[in-house]
């Protein structure tokens, strides 16, 4: 069927203005038909086929207005802020667990505003929202629980505003809502040491948007790099992200015209991946420490299928969400399915590039935000739930431009069907709300996440420590020991469960084996001062405090500050007087 005369008045109109893909939208034609009448009737004109205006920018932004905008969009807003509180508004009590507890629980400088400086620059935001949150209550966790929805609130609300000016309202509210209740995202807004993932990725999103505006307002510019500044000082992970800036600009708009806006974003960026380069060595000394790890690379052609394949599949079935995802198999079978899976990725990317840069540019933004742990270097898991926060925006924006596809396609035949659409993407929005709700469930405690955690993944040797851990707060000694031993058996270079199989063996009253496992774990991490501290204790109750002098000096080596040992010592010493 031929355009009628009303359609093809209103093409000549905008034609200069608005993108082959907006126009098909507000006459609700197949765009392939709007593309056809371009190229008859304008060969030379930028909307034309061969020199398009890019599909993903729209007009809009040329006249934007905040005020506006959020009046306009203001029934979407409470959507997603009803979504958000729903999802997360059990998490509010929930205690601190894992890395928490040294970080948060027992750092008693937590309170103190020189702590703001306290690690590397990364650190800072972090640093001063946990400090305003001690300040309101000390360590009660509903503060610290706040900050983490608000700041997750506030992500969802800069992804609609920045995918409004990118897209149509449709795939906009479509993504958002995805990104508003994922239960992927939950060990990030959850987990307060995983909070650093949604405080980035809210300050350059925020970046973006203003980016996207300096193009008509160069005090957006500014805005721009304040925020994305701020991004720098939240996350390790944020560096990488200027190269999105670059992305957006190879994708839809000029590298050579607006090489100068890129200059700032590229300095600050590059600078910031130079020293965490830098700091490369320490970062790999202190994750072998922790876990336990050989200093070995990982095979990229194993790692990154696997971990594609691995985030890809979370995002789509998102069962077996835990935080060690240690169950991903690496049978021949299993990494032909990740390497199937990764293949297919792959040349989705290619294809795109020659036939929807749109596509391209979402999916190449899920790549780029996961770039810092795709590392051949052990500084970071191969898959982690809080890795994925900011990138799984590129997943959610295809799936809505997909659903959008499927809507305008089956809705020209039938509304039913656009309407059996929607009431298939609110089944999808309250089955992954609820997901999220009861995932929330296993951060509740250091005892619920480690039992959950145990559930999904029992060949993990920190699973078998932490079970252990819990078994020993419950006086089960018995199997507080079997789990720690289990640990070892996985991972015989585990220091911290040697330790804490020593220290089970202490309770016990088998003294003679706790003093091996101490020992040992000191052969694998000499760095412990707590095994310092407890042998030196046996050897002080079994009346050799000669011993007990050495351990409790070579744990003072270590820790030089710490209160107990320094009484410790001072008591032993009285004793040899």
């Amino acid at each position: 069927m031929s355009l009628t005369s009303q359609q093809k008045h209103y093409i000549k109109k905008n034609v200069k203005k608005l993108s082959p893909v907006q126009m098909a939208s507000d006459l609700d034609l197949p765009l392939k038909k709007i593309r056809k009448y371009l190229k008859d009737h304008f060969p030379h004109n930028r909307s034309g086929e061969k020199n398009s205006t890019p599909e993903i920018f729209k007009p809009e932004i040329s006249s934007f207005n905040f005020y506006n905008f959020f009046a306009e969009n203001i029934s979407i807003f409470i959507l997603i802020f009803f979504l958000v509180f729903i999802s997360y508004f059990n998490t509010l009590d929930n205690g601190f667990v894992s890395d928490d507890i040294p970080n948060i629980l027992k750092n008693n400088a937590l309170g103190d505003a020189s702590n703001l400086f306290a690690g590397h620059f990364n650190a800072f935001v972090g640093n001063f929202i946990n400090f305003i949150a001690y300040k309101i209550s000390g360590t009660n966790t509903v503060p610290f629980r706040l900050f983490a929805v608000i700041f997750h609130l506030g992500a969802v609300f800069s992804a609609y505003v920045l995918l409004s000016l990118l897209f149509k309202k449709r795939i906009a509210a479509l993504a958002a809502t995805l990104f508003a209740v994922h239960p992927i995202l939950a060990e990030s807004v959850t987990w307060t040491s995983g909070n650093p993932y949604c405080r980035y990725s809210f300050f350059f999103l925020i970046s973006f948007i203003f980016y996207l505006l300096s193009k008509n307002n160069r005090k957006y510019y500014y805005l721009s790099i304040f925020f994305f500044i701020l991004s720098l000082l939240s996350s390790t992970s944020a560096p990488v992200a200027f190269l999105i800036f670059f992305l957006y600009e190879a994708s839809f708009g000029s590298i050579r015209q607006f090489w100068k806006k890129l200059v700032s974003f590229v300095f600050l960026g590059a600078t910031s991946v130079l020293f965490f380069m830098i700091k490369i060595g320490e970062r790999t000394n202190q994750v072998e420490k922790a876990y336990s790890q050989q200093p070995e690379s990982i095979n990229p052609f194993l790692q990154i299928p696997v971990a594609i394949g691995s985030y890809l599949k979370l995002v789509f079935w998102p069962q077996a969400l835990t935080l060690y995802q240690t169950e991903m198999g690496l049978t021949t079978v299993q990494y032909l399915i990740f390497l199937f899976i990764f293949i297919i990725f792959l040349g989705s990317i290619f294809y795109s590039w020659k036939k929807n840069k749109t596509i391209f540019f979402w999916l190449m933004f899920f790549v780029i935000a996961l770039l810092p742990t795709l590392t051949p270097l052990k500084i970071a898991w191969i898959v982690a739930e809080r890795y994925v926060y900011l990138g799984s925006i590129g997943i959610f924006v295809v799936f809505a431009m997909f659903l959008d596809w499927l809507i305008k396609r089956l809705g020209e035949k039938d509304e039913k069907y656009k309407f059996a659409i929607y009431s298939f993407f609110a089944v999808i929005i309250l089955a992954l709300s609820i997901r999220t709700m009861v995932r929330n469930m296993d951060w509740q405690s250091e005892d619920s996440l480690w039992i959950a955690t145990a559930k999904t993944s029992p060949s993990g040797p920190n699973t078998h420590n932490n079970m252990g851990d819990v078994y020993s707060r419950h006086g089960d000694l018995e199997k507080a020991a079997e789990e720690f031993s289990k640990a070892i058996e996985l991972n015989p270079l585990y220091a911290d469960a040697y330790h804490n199989l020593g220290i089970t063996y202490i309770k016990m009253g088998e003294t003679s084996k706790a003093a091996d496992a101490l020992q040992k774990s000191l052969q694998i991490n000499p760095d412990l001062w707590q095994s310092y501290q407890n042998l030196a204790v046996i050897y002080f109750n079994q009346g050799d405090y000669v011993k007990a002098l050495e351990y409790s000096k070579k744990g003072l080596e270590v820790n030089p500050q710490d209160p107990t040992l320094n009484q410790n010592l001072k008591l032993i010493e009285d004793k040899l007087k």
